[in-house]
């Protein structure tokens, strides 16, 4: 079981967990960078980084729903947005798939000069661990 912890003293946040603690043996499990390109290939929402977040979240999901385990158990997630995109949208992209539950991963945000391709606006990487 994570153990997820917001020390006295400190901003409080529902949608960041400050620490996380991993219990000892869990299988951990990192997942690369993923943007909004669908199997085909494709990139969705070109421009849009509220629908380019919702496809790479979805990768995400399906990348933890491969190794075993879910979005409740994510320790880390990075998230690299290019440039001053806004990003109220990514972050409703966000909560639509995280809801209401209690316990969210720690999350870092890093502003880049750019991604892989000139038209990925957001990529987000992850760690997790297999309960």
């Amino acid at each position: 079981m994570l153990e997820h912890i917001n020390p006295a003293g400190m901003h409080s946040n529902p949608v960041y967990s400050q620490v996380v603690v991993m219990p000892a043996g869990a299988r951990t499990v990192v997942v690369g960078g993923q943007n909004a390109v669908a199997a085909d290939g494709t990139i969705v929402g070109i421009g849009d980084i509220g629908q380019q977040a919702a496809k790479a979240i979805d990768n995400l999901l399906t990348c933890l729903a491969a190794a075993g385990t879910t979005i409740e158990n994510l320790v880390k997630i990075s998230i690299y947005v290019v440039g001053d995109a806004d990003l109220r949208p990514a972050f409703g992209a966000w909560m639509a798939q995280w809801g209401t539950r209690p316990n969210p991963p720690a999350v870092s945000m890093i502003r880049v000069v750019g991604l892989g391709r000139p038209e990925f606006l957001i990529e987000i990487d992850a760690m997790a661990v297999i309960p």
